[in-house]
C-alpha cells in the first residue's frame, strides 16, 4: 500500500500551473458557495431535501485533473465539484436539480426527477441513439441506495477490457479508443460496510479492469463514526492483502490527505497512470476529510460531533489548507484569493437566482392561467364563492408548486360538477392539456420511446423443414446463441458456469472453445456484480447478457436490478439506456430453492424492464432474437425442466422474432378461458385433455410476457366467447395471478362480459417442499386445474356438470 509519505517524497518535482491552481480556488469556493446556499434554499422552503458535497472538494479537483474523454463515472450524491471541474454540470442546472425543474435543458442529468446530488450525462440523442461516448466525458446514473454505485462500476470497466482485448470491437470507435478508458468510482467511508462494495472490490480485483476507487472518508456515517463501521476504523487498513505485489495481481492501494493539494494531485496521477495503461484495479483511501454542514439537511452534526472534532474540522477545511498552500507558495495573496472568493458567491447567487426563476416563473405562468379560469368561471357558475376562494387561495400561494395549482384546479371543477358542460369547458380543457404535459415530465420514458424499443420490432414467424429433427429444447438455445456470437461482436454472455461446462443445463455448450473466454465467460459465485458487470457494459454499447443461475438467486441482485437497472431510462427521462438480458430459469424443479417462481414480487420491483416468460427454449429463442434488436433491459425466465423436452429445430433460428406483449391460444375452446405462462401451460394443456373427455373445452393462452402484457387485448376477446376465465400459475396467491387479473378484468373491462366470477389458482402460499410429492401439494397440478375448472363450470350448469368433491 503506497501511503502519504511516499507519495510526498516524489512531488517536489512537480511545478504546478498557476494558473490552473487559481482556477481550482475559484471553481472550489463556487462548488462551497452552492452548497451553503442550497442549505438555506431548503429551509427556506424552496426545496425539499438536500444534500451536499461541502468538505470533499479539493479532493475531487484532484480527480478530475486526470478524468479523460470517454472515461465513465460511477459516484455517489457528494461528486458536486468533480462533475462541474469536468465540466458535465453548471452551478445553474445544480440548483434546477434542487428545486427540482421538470426539463431536460435544465436539469440534463434526469429532469427534476432525481433529488439534488444525482448525476449524470446524457449518452443518448433525443431519437435513443448513441452519441460519441468515446470523445466526451460521462457519468453513469446516481442512485441514492448506498455503495449501490458500485456494481455497475465494475461493468464499466470490465467494458474497457473487452475494448481493448476482443479485436471484433476495434471499429466501435464511438464507444473507445482501444480500451484505454478509467471507470472512476466514489463512495463514502460508511458505505464500503456494504456487501456490494467488498463484492464489487473482489470481482474488479479478480478481472484486473482500468477502475479508479475514491474512497472520501469523513469519518463517519451521518452520526456513526469509523469505529462502528470498520474493523481497525479503516478500509485501507483491512484491505492491506489486497495489495499487487511481482508474484500476485490485485490492486494498487493510496492513502492521502483530504486537504493536501499536492499530494492529492500526485496521487490522482499515478492511480490514473497505472489504471488507464496497465489495467489494474486502483483504491484512493482520501482520510481526513471534513463535512461543514453535516449529513444533509436533515439535522445537524453538531449533535454528535465532539467539540474537539469539530474543531478540527474547522483548521483542516480543504478550503482554508488549500488558501494557505497558495499564500505561503507565493501564487496569490491574501487580498487576490479574497476578491475570488467574493467573486465566487456572487457569481453562484446570481446563478442560483436565474435557476429559482426559470423553475418558478413557469409554474406562476400556468397558476396565473389557472386562476383567471377559475375566475371566470366563478361569474356564472352556482358556487361562486368557492371559486372565488379558492383562486384567491391560489395566487396568495408562496413559492407554489405545481400541486398546488393542479390540485386547486381539481377541486374547482369538483365544485362545478352541478354547472353546465359549456361553463366548465375552458377550465376542463387547460387541465386535460396540463394532464398531458405532466404525464411527459412526471411519467415518461419508463420504457423505451425510441424507433427500437421492442414495441416496434417486427416478429417473424418461426420456420422448419419438412423433415425438421426433434431435439433437446436445449440445442435450440445453443444454435440461437451460437447465431448471435457469430453475427453481432457486441453480444457476449457471462455468469456462474455458462464458459468452460456451457452453463447449467448446456446452452453454451462448446461456445466458448469457439467463440473465446471474451464472448463466454464463466464469472465466480457474485449475483450482485454479475447484473453490475452487465449494466456498466450495456452502458457502453455493448449487449451484455448476464445470467443468473436460478431464478432463486435473483434475489441477491434484485436492489441492483431494481434500484439501477429498471429504472435507468426513466430516472434521465431517456438519457441513458443499458439493453441488458438477463437470462436465468426458473417455475418448477424440486424443492424450496430450486423451484421458484416469484413472479408478482419481480413485477412489482422491476416495471423498467421487460419480463419474459417463454413456456419452451423455441419461444425463448424467438425472444432473445427480438430483445437483441431492441434498446430496452430484459430478464427472461426460462422452464427450468424444458431443456431436455424434444423441439423440432428451427431451420430461420437466429431470425424468428416473437412479437412481444403479444399472447398466443395454444388450444380453442368456448367454455372457459384459462390464461397462464411457463411451465404452467404444459400442465393447462394436459388439464385441458382431461376436461375435454368430461365435455368442457377450455381455450388455453399463454401470455409469454409480463411486461408487456396483451397489449392487443387478445385475452379479451377470448373472454367475450367464453365468458369465463381462469388465471393460473405457480407464483403465491395473489402474486402474478392476481396482476394478470386486474390487467385483464380491469384494464380491459372485461368484466362487462363475464358470467361467473373470476377466479385464480395458484402455488401454496409456502415455498414448494422438496421431491415429487413435495411439487404435487405444493404447486398446481393437472389434477388441480381439471377441478378448478370444473368447479367454475358446475356452478354455472350444476345438472351438466354434477359436484365431483
Amino acid at each position: 500500500m503506497t501511503n502519504l509519505a511516499t507519495i510526498t517524497k516524489n512531488i517536489k518535482t512537480k511545478v504546478f500551473d498557476k494558473e490552473q491552481l487559481i482556477k481550482d480556488f475559484r471553481l472550489m469556493w463556487e462548488s462551497r458557495h452552492a452548497s451553503l446556499m442550497g442549505r438555506k434554499e431548503v429551509f427556506m422552503g424552496k426545496a425539499k431535501f438536500g444534500i451536499f458535497g461541502d468538505g470533499k472538494e479539493l479532493a475531487q479537483l484532484a480527480m478530475a485533473r486526470h478524468f479523460k474523454n470517454g472515461d465513465f463515472r460511477a459516484g455517489y450524491y457528494r461528486d458536486q465539484t468533480f462533475m462541474l471541474a469536468i465540466g458535465q454540470l453548471t452551478i445553474k442546472e445544480y440548483f434546477a436539480q434542487l428545486y427540482a425543474h421538470t426539463s431536460v435543458e435544465a436539469d440534463p442529468a434526469s429532469a427534476g426527477r432525481l433529488m439534488n446530488g444525482h448525476f449524470a450525462t446524457r449518452s443518448l440523442h433525443e431519437d435513443g441513439t448513441w452519441k460519441d461516448l468515446a470523445n466526451m466525458m460521462n457519468s453513469s446514473a446516481d442512485i441514492s441506495p448506498t455503495a449501490g454505485q458500485m456494481p455497475k462500476l465494475l461493468g464499466l470497466a470490465y467494458a474497457s477490457k473487452l475494448y481493448r482485448q476482443n479485436p471484433q470491437l476495434k471499429e466501435l470507435k464511438e464507444f473507445s479508443k482501444e480500451g484505454n478508458e478509467v471507470a472512476w468510482g466514489t463512495i463514502g467511508n460508511a458505505s464500503t460496510s456494504e456487501g456490494m462494495f467488498f463484492e464489487t472490490v473482489n470481482a474488479a480485483g479478480v478481472l484486473q479492469v482500468p477502475m479508479v476507487i475514491s474512497i472520501w472518508d469523513d469519518g463517519y456515517g451521518i452520526s456513526v463514526p469509523n469505529e462502528y463501521h470498520t474493523t481497525k476504523g479503516s478500509i485501507s487498513e483491512i484491505l492491506k492483502g489486497l495489495q499487487r505485489n511481482d508474484d500476485q495481481k490485485g490492486y494498487e492501494i493510496f492513502v492521502v490527505k483530504g486537504w493536501d493539494y499536492e499530494a492529492l494531485d500526485r496521487t490522482y496521477e499515478n492511480a490514473a497512470r497505472i489504471a488507464r495503461e496497465e489495467h489494474v484495479p486502483v483504491m484512493i483511501h482520501v482520510i481526513e476529510l471534513t463535512q461543514p454542514q453535516g449529513h444533509s439537511t436533515s439535522g445537524s452534526h453538531e449533535r454528535y460531533k465532539p467539540k474537539e472534532r469539530l474543531d478540527w474540522e474547522k483548521q483542516f477545511d480543504c478550503t482554508l489548507q488549500f488558501r494557505k498552500f497558495l499564500t505561503e507558495n507565493g501564487l496569490a495573496t491574501p487580498e487576490e484569493l479574497d476578491e475570488i472568493e467574493q467573486e465566487a458567491k456572487v457569481f453562484v447567487k446570481k446563478e442560483k437566482d436565474s435557476a429559482w426563476n426559470a423553475f418558478s416563473s413557469e409554474i406562476k405562468s400556468e397558476l396565473k392561467e389557472a386562476a383567471q379560469l377559475i375566475r371566470s368561471a366563478s361569474n356564472k357558475s352556482s358556487n361562486s364563492v368557492l371559486l372565488h376562494a379558492l383562486a384567491d387561495d391560489l395566487t396568495k400561494t408562496l413559492n407554489p408548486i405545481r400541486k398546488d395549482v393542479i390540485s386547486t384546479v381539481r377541486r374547482a371543477l369538483w365544485a362545478m360538477r352541478e354547472d353546465p358542460v359549456e361553463l366548465k369547458f375552458e377550465l376542463k380543457s387547460w387541465y386535460e392539456k396540463q394532464q398531458d404535459l405532466n404525464e411527459d415530465r412526471y411519467s415518461s420514458h419508463l420504457y423505451s420511446q425510441s424507433d427500437y424499443s421492442s414495441e416496434s420490432v417486427e416478429p417473424i414467424s418461426v420456420r422448419y423443414e419438412t423433415e425438421a429433427p426433434l431435439v433437446d429444447g436445449r440445442e435450440v438455445l445453443q444454435a440461437c446463441f451460437d447465431h448471435l456470437l457469430s453475427n453481432d461482436p457486441k453480444f457476449f454472455a457471462f455468469g456462474e458456469d455458462v464458459g468452460k461446462i456451457g452453463d447449467v443445463n448446456q446452452a453454451f455448450a462448446g461456445l466458448q472453445a469457439k467463440h473465446g473466454e471474451l464472448r463466454v465467460t464463466d464469472t465466480s459465485i457474485r449475483e450482485v456484480t454479475i447484473i453490475g458487470q452487465g449494466i456498466g457494459t450495456a452502458l457502453r454499447g455493448l449487449r451484455p447478457m448476464a445470467e443468473i443461475q436460478y431464478l432463486d438467486y435473483i434475489h441477491y441482485a434484485l436492489m441492483t436490478l431494481s434500484d439501477d437497472l429498471a429504472c435507468l431510462h426513466y430516472r434521465t427521462k431517456g438519457g441513458q439506456k443499458a439493453p441488458l438480458i438477463v437470462r436465468t430459469r426458473g417455475h418448477r424443479l424440486e424443492g424450496v430453492w430450486h423451484a421458484g417462481s416469484p413472479i408478482g414480487m419481480l413485477l412489482h420491483s422491476l416495471r423498467g424492464m421487460l419480463i419474459c416468460v417463454p413456456r419452451n427454449m423455441t419461444q425463448a429463442a424467438g425472444m432473445y432474437n427480438t430483445l437483441m434488436q431492441a434498446d430496452e433491459p430484459a430478464l427472461v425466465i426460462e422452464c427450468l425442466n424444458g431443456y431436455r423436452l424434444k423441439e423440432k429445430m428451427p431451420s430461420n433460428i437466429g431470425e424468428f422474432r416473437v412479437k412481444l406483449g403479444r399472447p398466443e391460444i395454444l388450444r380453442t375452446g368456448n367454455d372457459l378461458t384459462v390464461v397462464t405462462y411457463g411451465s404452467m401451460c404444459r400442465i393447462v394443456e394436459e388439464a385441458a385433455e382431461e376436461l375435454s373427455a368430461m365435455g368442457i373445452e377450455v381455450e388455453v393462452i399463454d401470455v409469454q410476457t409480463l411486461l408487456p402484457f396483451d397489449v392487443d387485448q387478445m385475452i379479451l376477446e377470448s373472454i367475450k366467447k367464453t365468458n369465463r376465465v381462469l388465471f393460473a400459475d405457480e407464483d403465491v396467491p395473489g402474486g402474478a395471478s392476481a396482476y394478470m387479473m386486474q390487467k385483464v378484468v380491469e384494464e380491459q373491462n372485461a368484466y362487462y362480459y363475464l358470467d361467473s366470477q373470476p377466479a385464480t389458482l395458484a402455488a401454496k402460499a409456502h415455498r414448494p417442499a422438496y421431491s415429487s410429492d413435495g411439487d404435487y401439494f405444493s404447486k398446481p397440478s393437472v389434477d388441480d386445474v381439471v377441478e378448478k375448472v370444473y368447479a367454475m363450470m358446475h356452478e354455472t350448469n350444476p345438472e351438466k356438470y354434477p359436484k365431483i368433491l
